[in-house]
């Protein structure tokens, strides 16, 4: 019997068409939980996952690294990286596979193991059918199937935050309800367990956030001011995404959104108290660190004690406000500012007044009361008719501000910021404020005496330097004179007029040199990383015993750098000649160098264009301060990227001035039968000829202003369609009328494109062949910061590819410096 070729009925084929469909159906509903057909379950078990409607986000159960310990999380279900962002149960592991997460009927989540609840959700209400969904904000949500409305949740996730900040959450509280939003850490990226890091909106007070270690304030963002938080620019809106606060009767709390839902940007609040900011990079699979909280050593909550200010550009960083004094000031003199500031002069209330202050981060808001509606005027009447009020200043900083923020009592976590600074109006004793005369006569009067008291005082201080001067330079030549091994030797004591310290202290702070604080290494040694008593953090340059290289560079070094203080150069703390040891101490920057940041396919993205325009500006001003506002006129001799060190906000200095020379009168020139630098930095006449000059510096401004606008080095570009180096790439997209070509496209979206299209023109007329047809840094600056028409370009120096091989082939013995690390670098070039 031949069944199979007989034709089948219609009703056969209704039949199988149903039983296949119930079976396809069967299969989709067992199969949907590990792929990403639906989001929406009602139970789960180990080895089955969920994926977001949208594919965005997966949930399931997973072990850290090779662990046997079983968690259910959520995590990125688009990216390679298994990057967790929610853990049920991160206080109790399963220890194998046999956890079940399910809905039960009154609607709350349970995770069994073995017939036993391991963890659990909660719900405010019964429901008839519930059921749980995985949203694609990585939300998990438990909702009643039965009930129309979509909002009314018996439950979510972003209810209960760990370690993560995703963009939707809530940080804050329920004014109603005393329900609390906040991020706690984990024990280790391996341990998702609960850390003593908390991050949440303080409990009283006008809404700012807070990190704690237990119950212990370490850092706080500053309240709200309309834009972002007060004195933290770090979280300022960007390109990437807004911050939201929302302050209603019922709840307060921030938010953030992203701006490109592509994008996937999260926070997380780190096992040591970080709060750290992580985006994505497709290109490179991997997370790059995009902003933290941790800048500087000023976020340290309340490091200046109260009515204190903190200024990382000064040394000491701690200051007592106008018309306060420390409290105890042998420990303020011994750096201990725990105890803060006391007034000099008691209030009495009704004659005080109140002392302006700019560009401050505001106190601490805990003790605090706030109006939206009032103006500034009506603010500080406020607080003038109460006696317990300190301070007053507006809520909203937008339109000119608006509203009334006021404290009470004692003043507590200030710091001085160029950036995202705001006024205060601070309470203080009639006594103790500036006051101007109303008469011409009385303040020509009083100009009088003050510029008399000022000669008074200058001549003191100048006598009392000369005398410390003296006293200092006789005890270091009494000292070199009686040291036995001493590099400097004799005849070579000069006045350094420079702190000495002592080896014991920098091997301690940085633990006997360490190969943990190892920073990098250069021809003249290492670089280590090293925190004092006080909690300063320093960079310690090392010459090496055994180097050939390095001991002129020192005293050079020592020579130049000394006599120098500019914002924009780095700052010697001090030196180290003892024993067998040669030690240069200087100011440590956080942000490495410059190159670390722009030839990292990875890191560049962090250097947005405003801030690559402010480190262009900044060299600029380093450059003419040495070729013409110096003690000395110096020639740099070896600018480049890695000699570009990074402060905490990114602000640039100039460093490492070991080839450094330097001229008296009207001197700007010289020849030398030595060639030192970096080649690609070196302008042609002084890699050939050996003749260098201030324009020799210029040559090299102008290689680092196209290589900061293209993200390119100058020294191996490559091109497909010719073999131009950077120089003649960027000269011939010029000429071509084609100028923003030459962008880094990672910051096309943060432009001012006139900006860009000046930079890169005052960079071509920087590296022009001829050193007479290059700009002075003067020149250059003004042309950075002006709109007037500049001159066309020539041809720049070392125009082709092939010219720099045949330049290296023809010099090879002349000496270059390695493109080697700078000392705040942490990784090696």
């Amino acid at each position: 019997m031949n069944l199979m070729k007989k034709p089948l009925k219609a009703s056969t084929k209704m039949c199988l068409l149903l039983f296949y469909s119930s079976l396809l159906l069967m299969f989709a509903a067992v199969f949907s939980i590990a792929d990403d057909g639906t989001s929406t379950f009602q139970s789960i078990r180990d080895g089955e996952t969920v994926v977001s409607t949208g594919g965005t986000f997966e949930l399931g159960f997973y072990s850290p690294d090779a662990s046997n310990r079983r968690y259910v999380g959520i995590w990125y279900k688009k990216i390679s990286v298994k990057t967790i962002v929610w853990v049920a149960n991160r206080d109790t592991p399963l220890t194998d596979l046999s956890g079940v997460l399910k809905v039960t009927n009154p609607g709350i989540l349970v995770l069994n193991h073995n017939m036993s609840t391991i963890w659990s959700s909660n719900t405010s209400r019964t429901a008839q059918n519930p059921m749980a969904r995985l949203l694609d904000s990585g939300n998990l949500i438990v909702i009643d199937m039965s009930d129309d409305d979509s909002e009314n949740l018996l439950w979510q996730s972003f209810d209960y935050p760990g370690d993560t900040f995703l963009p939707g959450m809530k940080l804050g509280r329920n004014t109603v309800t005393g329900f609390n939003w906040h991020l706690r850490s984990s024990k280790s990226p391996q341990d998702p367990s609960q850390g003593n890091r908390t991050s949440q909106l303080g409990p009283k007070g006008y809404a700012e956030l807070f990190v704690r270690e237990g119950s212990v304030i370490k850092y706080r963002t500053g309240p709200w001011n309309g834009v972002g938080f007060s004195g933290s620019p770090q979280f300022n809106p960007n390109p990437i995404f807004t911050y939201i606060f929302v302050s209603e009767p019922d709840e307060m709390y921030y938010s953030y959104k992203l701006h490109n839902s592509s994008i996937f940007s999260r926070v997380v609040l780190t096992s040591d108290g970080l709060v750290q900011r992580y985006t994505w990079i497709d290109r490179t699979k991997g997370w790059v660190l995009y902003q933290s909280a941790k800048i500087d050593d000023c976020v340290n909550y309340a490091l200046c004690g109260v009515h204190g200010a903190c200024n990382i550009e000064e040394s000491p960083v701690c200051s007592c406000l106008k018309g306060f004094t420390p409290k105890f000031p042998k420990e303020w003199d011994l750096v201990d500012w725990s105890h803060g500031c006391v007034r000099k002069t008691p209030l009495n209330c009704t004659g005080d007044v109140f002392q302006k202050y700019s560009g401050v981060k505001l106190p601490s808001t805990e003790q605090s009361w706030h109006n939206k509606s009032m103006n500034l005027k009506e603010c500080e009447m406020v607080c003038m008719k109460n006696c317990s009020c300190t301070a007053y200043t507006n809520l909203d900083i937008r339109d000119g501000g608006t509203g009334c923020l006021l404290w009470y009592g004692d003043l507590i976590d200030i710091r001085y910021t160029a950036e995202n600074g705001q006024d205060i109006y601070i309470r203080m004793a009639a006594a103790e404020q500036d006051h101007e005369d109303d008469t011409k006569i009385n303040a020509k009067y009083s100009k009088s005496n003050e510029k008399k008291m000022r000669i008074i005082i200058s001549i003191i201080v100048l006598s009392t330097g000369l005398l410390i001067l003296g006293l200092s330079l006789l005890f270091y030549v009494w000292k070199k004179q009686h040291q036995k091994g001493g590099k400097l030797g004799r005849s070579q004591n000069e006045d350094l007029e420079l702190p000495l310290f002592d080896l014991m202290t920098i091997v301690s702070a940085t633990s006997n040199f360490s190969i943990e604080n190892k920073l990098g290494e250069g021809g003249f040694g290492s670089v280590f990383k090293g925190t004092m008593q006080d909690g300063q953090e320093i960079a310690v340059k090392r010459l090496s015993k055994n180097s050939r290289q390095g001991l002129n560079e020192f005293k050079n070094e020592v020579t130049h750098i000394v006599k120098l203080q500019h914002r924009n150069l780095v700052k010697l703390l001090g030196c180290c000649i003892q024993e067998d040891e040669m030690i240069l101490i200087y100011e440590f920057m956080p942000n490495k160098s410059l190159d670390f940041f722009i030839f990292d396919q990875t890191r560049r993205i962090l250097l947005d264009w405003p801030k690559r325009f402010e480190i262009i500006n900044g060299i600029a001003r380093g450059l003419l301060y040495l070729h013409q506002d110096s003690r000395l006129r110096v020639i740099h001799r070896d600018l480049k990227a890695s000699n570009i060190l990074l402060g905490s906000e990114f602000n640039p200095k100039i460093s490492d001035f070991g080839l450094a020379r330097s001229f008296g009168g009207i001197e700007t020139k010289a020849e030398t039968k030595k060639v030192v630098g970096t080649y690609g930095y070196m302008s042609p006449e002084y890699a050939i000829d050996g003749l260098y000059s201030i324009k020799s510096d210029v040559y090299s401004f102008g290689v680092l202003v196209l290589e900061i606008v293209s993200g390119s080095r100058n020294r191996g570009f490559s091109h497909p369609d010719h073999k131009l180096n950077l120089l003649g790439h960027a000269w011939m997209l010029h000429t071509e009328g084609r100028p923003l070509e030459l962008l880094d496209a990672s910051i096309e979206d943060s432009v001012t494109l006139h900006e860009v299209v000046r930079m890169i023109h005052v960079g071509l007329l920087c590296v022009q062949r001829n050193p007479e047809d290059r700009p002075s840094m003067s020149a250059a600056v003004l042309m950075l910061g002006s709109e007037g028409a500049l001159p066309p370009p020539l041809k720049p120096g070392f125009y082709s590819e092939r010219d720099m091989s045949e330049l290296e082939a023809g010099h090879s013995s002349k000496a270059c410096s390695a493109n080697e690390v700078t000392i705040s670098l942490v990784e090696a070039r």
